[in-house]
């Protein structure tokens, strides 16, 4: 009886959260659309010039015409590929050096006051001298990207390798493993969670740092054509950009999530 009684007050949990969890599931979509509409009402009840504020209808005419004459494909292929190589340079040397900075005392004492030190300059300040450096081309956007994503993912692969426990570390000695068995076998999937949590600050992070660099100087990019909608009082442009971004923004924290639980399955189990 009491099994029973158990799986009777399971079932009617879950039945109880279902309902819940559609209500979460409609929350942000309702409250998106309730936010557009009362947007769109104050622009037509308070006449706001529409350099000042466009309604929703207008940034949505606009991002339809840039779509339709090719001009935010291509500028938003061009800021894409300064992400995803800014974030594949800043994860590959993040990853490798904060490795090293966590299985030595040593060279963290030694490398970790420039690293600090270089996270407390704004991105902003260092990417002209980055554009100097390496030119106007999508180098130094990759850069700039690369530079932003580092620190979080850095940090987090230290933790997530410290946070190895010792006796388990033991246990791989006492049977023989070698280096890479133990960072195959017990410190990647041990530290995979920390480092994956760093990876989705990183992966909304790059999209900033690609368009900080489009914006010092470009000739193509979204932080370009934010730009130009800028100079040409087009606010309805800039409004219409800033959503792809926050679209692109989205997309890449997704995707990090999706691999989080394909990598991390194996928790579950």
């Amino acid at each position: 009886m009491g099994v029973v009684e158990a799986g009777r007050k399971r079932s009617s949990r879950r039945s109880w959260q279902k309902p819940r969890t559609t209500a979460l599931l409609w929350a942000t979509p309702l409250t998106l659309l309730f936010g557009l509409v009362l947007w769109e009402s104050v622009v037509r009840w308070t006449d706001i010039p529409t350099f000042l504020l466009p309604a929703p209808t207008a940034i949505w005419d606009r991002l339809r015409a840039a779509v339709v004459d090719g001009s935010l494909l291509r500028h938003g292929l061009a800021t894409l590929s300064e992400v995803i190589g800014g974030l594949t340079l800043g994860l590959a040397s993040a990853t490798i050096i904060g490795y090293v900075l966590a299985k030595s005392k040593t060279i963290e004492r030694l490398l970790s006051p420039y690293i600090v030190a270089s996270q407390s300059i704004p991105v902003v300040a260092i990417a002209p001298l980055l554009v100097i450096w390496f030119g106007p081309g999508r180098l130094s956007k990759v850069l700039i990207s690369a530079l932003i994503v580092f620190f979080p993912v850095l940090v987090n692969t230290m933790v997530g390798v410290r946070s190895v426990p010792e006796d388990l570390r033991d246990l791989m000695r006492s049977l023989r493993a070698s280096r890479w068995q133990v960072f195959s076998k017990l410190e990647a999937p041990a530290a995979m969670p920390v480092l994956l949590g760093g990876l989705r600050i990183g992966a909304t992070l790059s999209v900033i740092g690609a368009v900080v660099g489009e914006f010092v100087w470009a000739d193509e990019g979204l932080g370009f054509l934010i730009n130009l909608g800028r100079g040409l009082y087009d606010t309805a442009l800039v409004f219409a950009v800033v959503f792809v971004l926050v679209a692109m923004a989205l997309a890449m924290y997704g995707l990090v999530t999706w691999m989080e639980r394909k990598l991390l399955a194996w928790r579950k189990e």
